[in-house]
């Protein structure tokens, strides 16, 4: 037994490195670069330790801009993706003839690079001096007045930025749902209908418990993946994402590392840490809820 417990552990030894030097490493050194005042990664000075970095963080208008949008993106996104997702594979689910066709279509938003997508939603959104866009088109076309989703007001950006969040996301989750309701046993459906049971309490009492852990997983990294948005905004309002007002937690981190006002890696690891301790403050409550609504068979 102990000869066993020693190969397995040898087994799981190149992993424990892999994540020790990659993860845990790295995530040690921005705590303490968090905390170190004026650090110059030149030359590996800094010239105070304390709080000063955060405080400094959390009082800075870009920082507090970023949190306001991401958190908006969050309680946007991952209610509203999960939701279409979920009556889109309900619906998928439900028919038998191009089922496979209709996943295939549903999916290739996941497969298109995220810039791709992005350049779409300019050209469908942005107005430019030879036209208003398609959609400002399809406004007027129904007597309303068009609007600048790229460069106009601060909720028509955040429109755009949460309908091209949710447009990229979807697939994946259509994907995972799909397979769930696949893999829930018909025997279940079957006995309900004998007892004239109604499709709607059939969803709620059958459908919805058998598979709440994949809707779970899905919300889980839902949250995760909204809190590290970067690129959705940089593909849809460019690189000077705090000029329009649109920057997210990750991209104020990487503006203080390698943007115009770079240079600052004590900032940006305080707002890294930050993060860190809002995902994990938010997953955490995640996992306490589940404990009531997920059902493992």
């Amino acid at each position: 037994m102990e000869k066993n417990n020693l190969k397995g552990w040898l087994y799981l030894l190149p992993a424990f490195l892999f994540l020790g030097a990659f993860m845990i490493y790295p995530l040690i050194d921005v705590f303490v670069y968090s905390f170190e005042e004026g650090y110059n990664s030149a030359s590996q000075t800094f010239y105070d330790t304390g709080m000063y970095n955060y405080s400094y963080v959390l009082h800075d208008p870009y920082f507090l801009q970023a949190v306001k949008n991401t958190f908006i993106l969050v309680i946007i996104t991952v209610p509203l993706s999960t939701g279409f997702a979920l009556l889109i594979s309900l619906a998928l689910s439900s028919i038998r003839p191009l089922r496979e066709l209709f996943q295939t279509i549903y999916f290739l938003p996941y497969v298109t690079n995220t810039l791709a997508v992005g350049l779409v939603f300019m050209i469908l959104f942005k107005k430019t001096a030879y036209s208003d866009g398609l959609v400002n088109l399809l406004i007027q076309q129904f007597g309303g007045s068009s609007v600048d989703f790229i460069d106009g007001p601060y909720w028509a950006k955040m429109f755009v930025l949460c309908f091209y969040t949710i447009w990229v996301v979807m697939p994946f989750k259509i994907l995972i749902l799909t397979s769930a309701l696949a893999s829930v046993d018909p025997v279940y459906y079957n006995a309900a209908r004998v007892d004239g049971t109604s499709r709607f309490r059939i969803f709620r009492k059958i459908t919805l418990p058998m598979i709440s852990p994949m809707i779970f997983y899905l919300i889980i990294t839902g949250f995760i993946g909204a809190f590290k948005a970067y690129s959705d905004a940089v593909a849809l309002f460019g690189t000077n994402l705090n000029a329009a007002r649109m920057n997210t937690i990750v991209g104020y981190i990487y503006d203080m590392l390698y943007g115009d006002s770079g240079g600052y890696p004590s900032y940006a690891s305080a707002a890294a840490i930050l993060l860190f301790a809002i995902v994990l403050t938010i997953t955490c409550i995640n996992l306490l809820i589940s404990k009531k609504h997920v059902h493992y068979i």
